[in-house]
């Protein structure tokens, strides 16, 4: 009965931790959607940083205040800055810069892959968390989905630079790589993690963007869009999601967590349509459900386990 009882709650532990997982991809889809219409209203890559770290900075700063900001609400300011470093600034401009250089469909796929696999292998040095040939299989899976959803467009060659933006893309994966498995390997609870994420990121953010770029573009806009953009960055994208994200890192371990970052692409194409009126493409359609069943698959073998 005993060993009943510990299989039924295993099993709610890990659809919680999946359904936190689904969770964050779909709220960092709707980023993703939102802040193509914001570019397209005058935005800046500089804008959504402020938008994400400054918005949930200051909505997690009450907790840092109550936790102890000397000490980053136990986090600890050396750990603190390894955080910010991997899931901060940095890692919010790689991608917008790995557009300069590289085509929209290389950003739809590197990025997410790299997180996968770098995710996987770091898991298997740092935390002994060594893959199964499952496992393997659902993240070739998830891979080819990504492609899909990228289209041909992957595959053609755009200018002599272009490698220049795939390294962009593939360090943006690499660092959300190492923040989930250095969260995992320290400890840290999720709500630790993104008060010292946020607020960390804010201070280094606020003084630059105060200086060198000013409000002008954001006051600018329609004062309804300027609410949608702060809820959807700074609120939903900055703090709900990562706490999501969080936590499921801490119920499914982190290289299962990183396979949720893979439906990002496809949760904003699909968000998209209302948004844009544009329809997936039939590839795109098989896309999103080749890297649906690479996610369940992946997700099936924790189950199992358990």
């Amino acid at each position: 009965m005993r060993d009943d009882a510990s299989l039924v709650s295993s099993r709610v532990s890990v659809r919680t931790g999946i359904l936190f997982g689904l969770g964050a991809a779909l709220i960092w889809g709707a980023y993703l959607a939102f802040a193509r219409a914001g570019v397209a209203g005058g935005l800046r890559p500089e804008d959504f940083v402020l938008l994400r770290f400054g918005v949930a900075g200051l909505i997690m700063l009450p907790y840092m205040l109550k936790k102890g900001i000397g000490t980053l609400a136990g986090v600890g300011w050396g750990r603190g800055f390894v955080l910010m470093l991997c899931a901060g600034p940095v890692f919010m401009l790689l991608v917008p810069a790995g557009f300069l250089h590289a085509p929209l469909p290389h950003g739809a796929v590197i990025p997410p892959a790299s997180t996968v696999l770098s995710s996987l292998l770091l898991a298997a040095l740092v935390l002994g968390d060594h893959p199964s040939r499952a496992r393997i299989a659902g993240v070739v899976m998830i891979f080819a989905g990504l492609v899909c959803i990228a289209g041909s467009g992957f595959f053609s060659a755009t200018g002599t630079q272009t490698w220049l933006g795939d390294l962009m893309f593939f360090g943006a994966g690499l660092l959300w790589a190492f923040f989930t498995v250095l969260q995992q390997r320290w400890g840290i609870a999720p709500m630790q993690a993104v008060a010292a994420l946020t607020v960390f990121s804010m201070i280094v953010v606020l003084p630059p963007y105060i200086i060198w770029s000013g409000f002008d573009r954001l006051l600018a806009l329609p004062w309804q869009t300027l609410a949608a953009q702060i809820v959807i960055q700074g609120v939903l994208a900055g703090a709900v999601a990562v706490l999501a994200y969080a936590s499921a890192v801490v119920v499914l371990g982190a290289s299962r967590a990183a396979v949720f970052p893979a439906l990002v692409p496809g949760t904003a194409t699909l968000i998209g349509i209302p948004l844009t009126g544009e329809w997936p493409t039939t590839l795109q359609w098989i896309g999103i459900a080749v890297v649906t069943l690479g996610l369940a698959t992946a997700m099936g073998v924790g189950l199992r386990r358990r």
